[in-house]
């Protein structure tokens, strides 16, 4: 039974990561998973200089999920490579760093940065919906992702996943517009952007008056746009969005994907992961599939 699968020439033991932002760089969470496990670890998105992020209050529950304006808060790459890579050596399992930005320059010096460092593939995050300027206009113009994705592709040495945002009229002309500008891989979708109010004090429930929902509550939009995706571009995709069982993963991957990312519902069950890279396991046996690249797409 083969649970391997490739991405853009990396081969990752299991199809199962963590999503950006859901998992630090692995650290707090390797009291409870064992790290060597994952296919890969997704670092918290990071930046040419430390960010500070939104003011609080920026989390906020909602029915089958929750809101974030977290704002892409991180230190910067310098201490993310002299800290969280180096911890992450020491494990047997892919490193994948996703990349934020509020200009095509930020992105680019951070993504040179990353050129001699251990790490297996970058994530270039243009999705964000709680950052005001930056991150989610270049995910939300064609013509802007095609143009970024383009000059990352020129700078990075690895391969470059670009996260799209489901914020968008057409998700497939986004994904278009990044394979076009030369993506290796896809992953999809980051939030929705979403409000909450606080009836009784009549307030926003969080400062920034919006965030991002994730969970299983977006988990169908998800599957319906890495679906589309799928059925559009050549470049493999990696799905996300309110994964909360193996059963869900598998639905990704008949969906198209060829990996998924587990994110919000890390919050809830740290050990999460490892249960669905087992739960996969199972299912293979129980239909007598023995590759999981047989799943790839194969809904009809």
């Amino acid at each position: 039974m083969n649970l391997s699968v490739n991405i853009a020439g990396t081969l990752f033991k299991n199809p199962v990561m963590v999503a950006s932002g859901t998992f630090g760089s692995g650290k707090e969470y390797s009291e409870f998973v064992d790290l060597n496990k994952l296919g890969a670890v997704v670092t918290k998105g990071v930046a040419s200089t430390p960010w500070p992020g939104n003011p609080t209050p920026r989390i906020a529950e909602t029915y089958s999920g929750m809101l974030n304006a977290i704002g892409l808060q991180n230190p910067g790459i310098d201490v993310l490579i002299e800290r969280d890579l180096k911890f992450l050596k020491d494990f047997d399992t892919r490193v994948i760093v996703n990349v934020c930005g509020k200009t095509t320059g930020e992105y680019l010096e951070t993504v040179e940065k990353l050129t001699a460092a251990d790490v297996d593939m970058l994530e270039i995050n243009v999705s964000c919906p709680n950052v005001k300027e930056g991150a989610i206009a270049f995910g939300q113009n064609a013509k802007s992702l095609y143009d970024i994705t383009k000059e990352v592709k020129k700078k990075a040495k690895q391969p470059i996943i670009m996260k799209l945002s489901p914020n968008v009229t057409d998700i497939t002309e986004m994904a278009l517009a990044a394979e076009a500008g030369g993506a290796d891989a896809l992953s999809l979708i980051n939030t929705i952007t979403a409000m909450k109010i606080d009836i009784h004090r009549r307030s926003f429930a969080l400062a920034n008056k919006t965030g991002g929902l994730s969970g299983p509550a977006i988990k169908p939009i998800a599957v319906r746009m890495v679906y589309q995706c799928a059925k559009m571009v050549k470049i493999p995709i990696i799905g996300i969005g309110g994964i909360a069982n193996s059963d869900d993963a598998i639905e990704f991957i008949l969906a198209g994907a060829t990996a998924v990312q587990v994110g919000m519902m890390n919050f809830v069950t740290p050990t999460l992961t490892a249960e669905i890279i087992g739960g996969i396991g199972d299912y293979l046996k129980k239909y007598n599939v023995p590759d999981i690249n047989d799943l790839i797409g194969a809904v009809s």
